[in-house]
């Protein structure tokens, strides 16, 4: 239980590292009031109540923080990514993943008929792409982009109601989450891996921009996901199959709610390309497997690109980190209102997101500072000669020769 003092203290800590964002005192206590009703206990965290919360007569001075005051929200977004990085410390991983928020009518930015998690279903709702920063500390959101359907893009006039920028060109979730990558890891957030679901790990050009970037990766991919071996191209599903049985490590990837997270695994390297990595890697490629202990049928696969000297056991911890995000929209849902906005202008979904995002980080932010005080040996049977999966120098290698760049072209464009 945080003590009622360093609670309000911290706060005001936050405020003060924001408050030159809003120019106007009144729009600052606007802002105070604002992020104080959405850590409050208020039944549904909107304009109307969180106005109400607040003391005020009417909820026209919240909407117009929302909609009509001139701050922008990704001078505060900054703020939020910074202080996060300042808390939760070094040497965490930067998660990719996006939620959605059930909508009715067709006037809110971005709304349509799509797939959301949310509901698991195809639903009438908004897409926000999310980044989240996670380190043993704790875990809180970092960056947000709103995702625009095509049926939107291609309507200006829609946009222009909505107050989308005429400069808003269509991008898919992928290119969302690689605008975010990059401009949360050229702020200096000390992240040094990113990990994210299939929906994103897929994307070859994803993966290359993280190399690029230096950063190390794990990102799922689907069973069908294409491994170059000797034998010419296998489904990655086809390839951890013929996995020999001592080549998976019961390997713990975090914490969960009863306890470890223990599955098994079993990883390969792949082989370099040189184009690449040059004639000595700083990295190796890996294919990567996640299967489950009782339903040994549930398995999921991964590329990574990790440091040479990581193990298996680093690539698992980080695989497993994918599930803070799960945890940041639970929570800022849950707690800061993340998703009970009203708002339908584009702006107004940016604002309320940031300022969400702000309540939430606190939450985190004191969380960590709470918490900062207070296998049996067998002979392994020799793999069929025909395997791609061979042992080398204590650890399993995926063999092939260098990839055919012109082949790599051909599949990745």
């Amino acid at each position: 239980m945080v003590d009622a003092e360093v609670w309000a203290a911290e706060l005001e800590s936050l405020f003060g590292r924001v408050a030159g964002r809003f120019s106007r005192v009144d729009l600052r206590w606007r802002m105070r009031g604002y992020v104080r009703g959405l850590l409050a206990p208020v039944a549904r965290k909107n304009s109307w109540q969180l106005a109400e919360w607040a003391g005020h007569r009417d909820p026209a001075g919240m909407q117009h923080l929302l909609a009509g005051a001139r701050w922008e929200a990704d001078e505060v977004r900054d703020d939020v990514r910074d202080y996060v990085g300042q808390k939760l410390g070094p040497g965490g991983v930067l998660i990719i993943d996006d939620t959605g928020f059930v909508k009715k009518g067709s006037t809110s930015a971005g709304v349509g008929r799509q797939y959301t998690g949310t509901s698991g279903k195809i639903d009438n709702c908004q897409i926000g792409v999310f980044a989240a920063y996670a380190t043993g500390r704790g875990r809180a959101l970092v960056d947000r982009e709103l995702y625009l359907p095509r049926a939107w893009t291609a309507d200006r006039e829609r946009c222009r109601a909505a107050k989308i920028p005429d400069e808003r060109a269509f991008a898919t979730k992928g290119e969302l989450a690689k605008v975010m990558v990059t401009r949360t890891l050229a702020a200096g957030l000390p992240a040094e891996w990113v990990t994210a679901d299939e929906a994103y790990g897929q994307e070859w050009k994803f993966r290359r921009l993280l190399e690029e970037l230096g950063v190390g990766y794990v990102v799922a991919v689907p069973k069908s996901q294409q491994v170059k071996s000797l034998a010419g191209f296998w489904r990655i599903d086809q390839l951890i199959s013929e996995a020999p049985e001592d080549a998976w490590q019961r390997i713990s990837c975090g914490m969960g709610a009863k306890g470890p997270r223990i599955y098994d695994w079993a990883s390969a390297r792949l082989p370099a390309i040189s184009f690449f990595d040059g004639d000595e890697p700083t990295h190796h490629r890996w294919v990567l497997a996640r299967r489950s202990l009782t339903r040994t049928q549930e398995i999921a696969y991964y590329f990574a690109y990790a440091p040479v000297t990581c193990t298996v056991a680093d690539l698992a911890r980080v695989a497993g980190m994918r599930w803070s995000i799960e945890e940041c929209f639970q929570a800022a849902k849950n707690e800061c209102g993340l998703d009970e906005y009203e708002v339908r202008r584009y702006t107004g979904w940016y604002r309320h997101i940031t300022l969400a995002m702000l309540a939430h980080a606190f939450l985190a932010g004191l969380a960590a500072d709470e918490a900062a005080k207070g296998a049996a040996e067998t002979t392994p049977p020799a793999p069929s000669p025909h395997s791609p999966w061979q042992r080398s120098e204590g650890s399993w290698t995926f063999s092939g020769p260098a990839p055919d760049l012109a082949v790599i072209h051909e599949i990745t464009h």
